[in-house]
């Protein structure tokens, strides 16, 4: 079945249950009333707010499989949404699995992916060919460091960084460069600037034959637009339109949602092919809207940086007339103690859709709490614990770490190697923007687009022949001049004058290699290898991806030059290549026949959490964003102090504290059995060791949930706590710990205040009333601010972060050769002091474990005489 073959909907689609074929419908059976209600609910909008770990996925599979068993659609007539390959992946095998060979034909995917294969048929429309490149966020700042710089526009702060953002965020706003220049301050020359940039932007990648990520939905929006016999075609084709994760939409994503839900006018009717019959019609003589079903969480959005928008789920029963609504909130995933964490501190935002998470699963253990004296202290406990967990049972790839910024990874990874602990760091440079991996991926590319000019440079110099700039110059500015191709201009190298004799033999061995491949790619075969140029192709089939790869490898000899090298990085990038072409065999068997241009767009569309390997034995540590849509059996929240959760970047936003509320939220409902809770009382940033504050979002959980191995209110001179006031149980060995108190005649949350074997009482953290007016808690919390900024600059600590009594080590002198004692540490040898005042830092070689950064202040040190 094409993808464009409109099949009647009044044929047999796999018939309705009875029951006579067994007594209990297999979609229903199982499913909780609020999730039986989202599968056969039915009408023109539907919004299923889904708590984490609520059973989303299996709702939506089980509604598309109802939809098509009940004879309402057929699957070709079905476009389900994702954000992620891999969450397409997952709901395409479990409809298999649900309904068999019945289930072919769906649409399931991305976003992207499903505008790539609209655009793909219809680019002439709009003057490009099919064969259309997708840059990368690499490829594009490639594109805008060359126009910076022709333009000199770094000289007035322009970055291919900062271009390159803004860019993206008009284009998921649906503007272009002639949109903006229309709204721009004409007297601002860094505006009139920036739409230069932009319009030179947009107008390479047309001469390129190419979209960035940003243009796939908003061209698409632009064609139904320009087109409404186009967008008919797709607004009768797909009649229920399904999107999971709705509160990451932005508005180009939304704009798009809308144009497909929107009935076709009798106008475009009469034009449709195949013709339209009397059933698809309403009264009025035009094909209703598609049925829209959306799935998501305002408590999970926090992508606003990307441009996502909250308002597009808070506010879908004013844009979507006739919705229904129907909540998920029996959870599935996490222990009680764990969602009433959750539930307490989302309860404290106003955006959002009231719901309270539940499991029938029984409380689970109590959620650890611990505060360290730095970061290192912080590390060393996550080590431990991540240990002990091991020696329970749990695997390595059981447990997660994350935090709020990738800054916080040194002192994590630091401790965890020399515990001997394996791990990953996710997010770092991934297989496809390697290097190497590019150098390979830049043949392809330009075989299947062979005017883009940024694969084509890359590829002249990968691996060196000798081809430099100017050469470059001489064939781009003559591919110009003659209208021809990239690959043309380079087999008629013999009519650039500048190239010289040498050179002109290399341009023309490495064009015949592209020719020659370019034939394999669109049906020369195999035997089109050695075929020499102006050859018939014996063979129409394709070549598959796999060959074409290895050719590239084999004729430049790309693998061979870097291990003659005999350097490990360089036997670590051969492998990369090699790899790639298992990829590219890997596709091939599972997509036999699709293509080159099938396995270019497949690459271009990869999203992070794709690359995500649940199996892979080690301990994942990753940022609280990356971790959205992931779950473990035990996580660990770092770093929940004011300035990194919420972000001190995000407190004098409006609606920022809010997002970081959601994002606390997340984490904390990614856990299924155990979680954890850490902190530390001083922290390295940058070289600047400061006094760190609980985050307020600590105060917003009830008491009884935690169990403080130290607690935040009583940190003493050595990072311990003061004795425990409460009868909770501590783990051998563990510092005591004292829980939080209970809340004063104000309403705000406090730390506990005691005395202890070390240090003194503790007076109140930092407080925000659990519910109301968030503006005045934000003004209450800027007022804290700045009585700790005086009396930090008055001589003090901060107030309300360490006890009174702790050690007090202001007066204390010292110089670079003395010798120090440190409570944990043991001795060691002061290499030097920086910093004045109450930011004097001691900079510690210690006997036992090496060099350490020490806030004189607070640091439970003292001299050896």
């Amino acid at each position: 079945m094409s993808d464009f073959e409109l099949l009647d909907p009044g044929a047999p689609a796999g018939g309705p249950f009875t029951a006579e074929t067994g007594g209990v419908d297999p979609l229903l059976d199982g499913l909780n009333p609020a999730q039986e209600r989202a599968v056969i609910a039915r009408g023109p909008a539907l919004l299923i707010v889904a708590g984490a770990g609520s059973g989303k996925t299996r709702v939506l599979t089980h509604r598309i499989a109802h939809l098509i068993r009940e004879k309402e659609a057929w699957p070709s007539q079905i476009l389900a949404i994702t954000f992620t390959n891999k969450a397409a992946a997952e709901m395409r095998e479990r409809i298999g699995g649900l309904l068999g060979d019945a289930a072919e034909g769906m649409w399931i995917s991305t976003f992207h992916s499903a505008c790539v294969r609209i655009l793909r048929r219809e680019a002439e429309r709009f003057g490009y060919v099919s064969g259309f490149t997708i840059y990368d966020s690499a490829d594009s700042r490639a594109l805008l460091k060359r126009i910076i710089k022709e333009l000199d526009a770094d000289s007035y702060g322009f970055t291919p960084a900062n271009s390159g953002s803004k860019i993206s965020r008009l284009k998921n706003e649906l503007t272009d460069a002639s949109g903006y220049a229309a709204t721009m301050n004409e007297s601002d020359p860094r505006d009139r600037l920036f739409v230069e940039i932009f319009r030179m932007y947009e107008q390479e990648l047309r001469r390129a034959n190419a979209f960035d990520f940003d243009d796939l939905i908003g061209q698409t929006v632009h064609l139904f637009r320009a087109h409404p016999d186009v967008a008919a075609v797709y607004q009768r084709r797909f009649r229920h339109i399904l999107v999971d994760e709705y509160q990451d939409t932005n508005h180009a994503q939304y704009s798009l949602i809308r144009e497909l839900t929107r009935p076709i006018p009798t106008e475009q009717v009469d034009r449709l092919v195949p013709p339209v019959r009397a059933r698809e019609l309403d009264a009025n003589g035009r094909i209703p809207g598609a049925s829209l079903t959306v799935v998501g969480d305002s408590d999970q959005s926090i992508y606003a940086f990307r441009g996502a928008d909250i308002r597009n789920i808070v506010e879908f029963e004013r844009d979507f007339a006739g919705a229904e609504v129907v909540k998920l909130e029996q959870n599935y995933r996490s222990t009680q103690n764990i969602l009433s964490a959750a539930n307490a501190v989302i309860g404290n935002n106003f955006d959002r859709q009231e719901k309270n998470l539940w499991t029938s699963e029984g409380d689970g253990a109590k959620i650890v709490g611990f505060t360290g004296y730095s970061q290192h202290d912080e590390a060393r406990f996550v080590a431990e614990e991540i240990e002990d967990l091991h020696r329970e049972g749990f695997d390595y790839n059981d447990m997660a770490v994350f935090y709020r910024t990738n800054s916080q990874t040194r002192a994590l990874e630091e401790l965890l190697i020399r515990s001997a602990i394996p791990y990953r760091v996710l997010g770092g440079t991934k297989f496809y923007e390697r290097a190497e991996v590019k150098d390979a991926m830049a043949y392809l590319t330009s075989i299947a687009n062979p005017y883009d000019p940024i694969a084509w440079s890359r590829l002249l110099g990968a691996p060196k022949r000798g081809i430099g700039p100017m050469a470059e110059a001489h064939l781009a500015n003559f591919q110009e001049a003659q209208g021809i191709s990239l690959h043309e201009a380079m087999l008629r190298v013999d009519e650039v004058p500048q190239i010289g004799p040498k050179l002109r033999g290399t341009v023309r061995q490495l064009a015949e290699l592209l020719t020659r491949a370019s034939r394999m790619a669109v049906g020369g075969g195999a035997t089109d290898v050695t075929a020499a140029p102006g050859e018939e192709a014996e063979e129409k089939q394709p070549a598959p991806v796999g060959d074409l790869m290895k050719l590239i490898l084999d004729e430049t000899e790309m693998v061979e030059k870097l291990r003659a090298r005999r350097d490990p990085q360089d036997d670590a990038r051969a492998e990369n290549l090699e790899e790639l072409v298992a990829v590219a065999r890997e596709f091939d068997a599972k997509q036999p026949g699709a293509g080159l241009l099938a396995f270019l767009t497949e690459v271009s569309l990869v999203a992070a959490a794709d690359d995500l390997d649940d199996t892979s034995g080690t301990v994942s540590l990753m940022t609280m964003h990356t971790a959205k849509g992931l779950e473990y059996r035990a996580v660990f929240l770092t770093g929940v102090e004011e300035g990194l959760i919420p972000h001190q970047m995000s407190v004098d936003e409006v609606g920022g504290v809010n997002e970081e509320r959601r994002l606390m939220y997340v984490g904390i409902t990614r856990a299924r059995e155990r979680l954890y809770l850490t902190l530390a009382s001083t922290r390295a940033t940058f070289g600047d060791v400061s006094v760190a504050m609980p985050s307020r979002f600590l105060q917003e959980i009830p008491e009884g949930l935690i169990d403080w191995r130290q607690s935040p209110g009583e940190v003493t001179s050595r990072g311990g706590t003061a004795s425990r006031a409460l009868n909770a149980p501590s783990r051998p060995g563990a510092s005591g710990s004292r829980s939080w108190s209970s809340r004063n005649a104000d309403s705000s949350v406090s730390f506990g205040s005691g005395s202890g074997s070390r240090g003194g009482s503790g007076a109140a953290a930092v407080s925000e009333p659990a519910s109301g007016n968030m503006q005045s808690a934000l003004d209450q919390w800027r007022e804290r601010k700045r009585a700790a900024k005086a009396a930090q600059a008055a001589g003090g600590g901060f107030p309300n972060t360490i006890g009174a009594g702790v050690r007090d080590n202001g007066d204390l002198e010292l110089a670079t050769g003395d010798r120090i004692r440190h409570d944990d540490y043991g001795e060691g040898r002061v290499t030097g002091v920086t910093g004045a005042g109450t930011k004097r830092i001691a900079h510690v070689v210690f006997d036992s474990v090496g060099e350490r950064k020490l806030l004189v202040k607070l640091a439970p040190i003292s001299k050896v005489e």
